[in-house]
């Protein structure tokens, strides 16, 4: 590549005298080894700075490749097992489903519990981000009570919770899958 610039730059010095024009001032004269010298220079820089762009754009890409990873896995859909049927929930879109998101990343296994005749009620294993209302749930309703455990309703009950998400089955179907006693949830990334 030093060549090739040392060469353009002298073919540049040769079409500007013939053209009539002069790179520098008329007593000062251009030697062959001034020309190789700048040429040098030149081509110093200019790998200088193809190093420093290569790795701006090395540590752009990564950082892009990052960014990329963090959105798909957000992306990704969380799947909801009940028992081994898996089923169909439209998730909510605040803190406590990302915080769930990144639970059930590598399988989130819950043991709950009937409680009250219309809900199972299970602990996550650790507390997330809550941001309880008082609310009065429906059948299918899933939500986060007391920032640790989740709560999956076939029935109905006013509290303070923080909604998750709704399972998509109607009110038999769920009695059917929740009301004959203690089941195993399982969230997974899809």
């Amino acid at each position: 590549m030093r060549m090739n610039i040392a060469a353009a730059l002298t073919a540049g010095l040769v079409l500007m005298t013939l053209a009539g024009c002069s790179a520098a001032p008329e007593s000062t004269t251009t030697s062959t080894a001034q020309i190789t010298a700048s040429a040098k220079e030149i081509s110093e820089m200019t790998t200088e700075k193809t190093t420093a762009t290569a790795m701006s754009e090395t540590s752009e890409a990564a950082a892009q490749t990052e960014e990329t990873d963090n959105v798909t896995e957000a992306a990704r859909s969380m799947t909801l097992k009940i028992g081994e049927r898996e089923v169909q929930v439209t998730w909510e879109d605040n803190a406590s489903v990302e915080d769930l998101k990144k639970l059930a990343a590598s399988g989130l296994t819950i043991k709950m519990s009937m409680y009250g005749g219309f809900e199972q009620v299970g602990f996550i294993g650790q507390a997330i981000s809550r941001d309880d209302k008082q609310t009065t749930t429906e059948p299918g309703d899933i939500v986060l009570y007391s920032g640790n455990q989740i709560v999956v309703f076939y029935g109905s009950n006013s509290w303070a919770y923080t909604r998750l998400g709704k399972i998509d089955l109607t009110e038999k179907e769920l009695k059917d899958l929740l009301s004959n006693g203690d089941v195993t949830i399982t969230l997974s990334l899809g």
